[in-house]
């Protein structure tokens, strides 16, 4: 009796190896950005001692990404202030401390008063193929008319 490797018998029953969900070519850049963020945290350890010791270290991993990190992708806001419903304030926050410093020195705004980023409406991993899938969403109203 000899055995096959994997990949063979893969090929032998006609199963296309990949490493993604089929019909979703996107989904492994997320996960590896996520990854990225992790291991390139400084306290990142080289080896975790034991498995409560990974544990720990992801509990406060995953407290400081949704409540401390800001997401470039989320116009710099956490999933925390998201979810809380507070992004419009910490925008109008933002909004005022622009204007001030547009008032205070135009002459370093060369094209026009600086307008306050917004996060997405929707961010999506899978999106849905068609607009009658979509749920119903809550549009960000604009801080600017």
């Amino acid at each position: 009796m000899q055995a096959k490797s994997v990949a063979q018998l893969m090929i032998d029953l006609g199963i296309a190896k990949s490493h993604s969900r089929p019909h979703v070519s996107d989904d492994n850049p997320f996960s590896e950005a996520h990854f990225k963020t992790m291991k390139y945290r400084s306290d990142y350890p080289q080896r975790f001692d034991a498995i409560d010791h990974a544990r720990a270290w992801m509990r406060e991993f995953v407290d400081w990404y949704n409540h401390h990190h800001h997401h470039t992708a989320l116009a710099l806001l956490t999933p925390a202030t998201i979810h809380a419903g507070q992004t419009q304030a910490v925008l109008a926050r933002r909004q005022l401390v622009l204007d001030l410093a547009y008032a205070r020195h135009p002459q370093r705004f060369i094209r026009h008063p600086p307008v306050v980023q917004c996060p997405p409406a929707a961010v999506w991993i899978n999106p849905p193929k068609s607009a009658s899938q979509l749920p119903a969403l809550n549009p960000l109203p604009s801080l600017n008319p």
